[in-house]
Order: structure tokens, then C-alpha cells, then sequence
């Protein structure tokens, strides 16, 4: 089993956030229990950023045993038709942006599901993504 994991859950736990932090780390030690863990670009790029110094960054990464996956034209061009439709149905909520279709996309083709905390978003566009919420 392949789990694809979204910024939220990898920033739950590297932030120590008080309200999320127990609960992501639970689903991540599930995740890595049944298989590999990995994010695409997006998600590397982002959580990268939280970091005040990259090679503490990509030190706390290998240690948790995340693996980078890098996106595949595949996923990029679905998360384009993602966007793409969002745009048509004028349904993009304010937050949102083409970043999280490309998460997605990633999860679609190259994991056998998606750990995150913005499991409304991914079901709606990525009906045949599964999703699981670490709540």
C-alpha cells in the first residue's frame, strides 16, 4: 500500500500543532505500518518551506522515511482537467488553488490513497481517489 501525504498532515506533526498533531501522527505511523509514505513536488515544496534551513529539512524527512515522488505528465495534465472544470462550474472556493489539484492528481496515479485533513476538496474533484482523513 502506497500513501500519498498532503502538507497539512507533515506540518501537523513537524509544528507540533496542539489540536492536530497526535491525531496526523497516528495516521502517518498507520501509513508507514502498511507500506510506503510519499509526496509529490507540491507537497515537498511546502513543507520544505516550514523549515528555516534545508538541510534540516531533508533530515527530518528521512527520518520520518517519507519519499519524494516527483510529479508525472500523467498527473499534471489530470490536475489541469481538474482545474479546468473547477473554473467551468466557477466553483473554486477562495482557497484553493492549482497546487491542491496537483496533489491530487499525484495521489491519483501514483499512491493507493491520500492522507489528509481536506478530504472534502479531493472527493469532490478525485471521485475516485481515496481519501483518509487522520481525525
Amino acid at each position: 500500500m502506497v500513501t500519498a501525504v498532503d502538507t497539512n498532515v507533515l506540518l501537523d506533526v513537524f509544528l507540533d500543532d496542539p489540536q492536530y498533531r497526535q491525531a496526523s501522527f497516528a495516521a502517518l505511523t498507520r501509513a508507514f505500518s502498511s507500506g510506503d509514505v510519499i509526496v509529490c513536488d507540491v507537497v515537498w515544496s511546502e513543507t520544505g518551506a516550514a523549515f528555516d534551513d534545508a538541510e534540516l529539512f531533508l533530515h527530518a524527512m528521512d527520518a520520518l522515511g517519507v519519499k519524494y515522488s516527483p510529479m508525472t505528465k500523467g498527473s499534471a495534465t489530470r490536475a489541469s482537467e481538474m482545474w479546468r472544470l473547477a473554473k467551468q462550474r466557477k466553483s473554486i472556493p477562495p482557497r484553493r488553488v492549482v497546487a491542491d489539484f496537483l496533489v491530487g492528481a499525484h495521489a491519483v496515479e501514483c499512491a493507493d490513497c491520500l492522507l489528509t485533513r481536506d478530504n472534502g476538496f479531493y472527493r469532490d474533484y478525485f471521485a475516485d481517489l481515496t481519501v483518509v482523513n487522520p481525525l
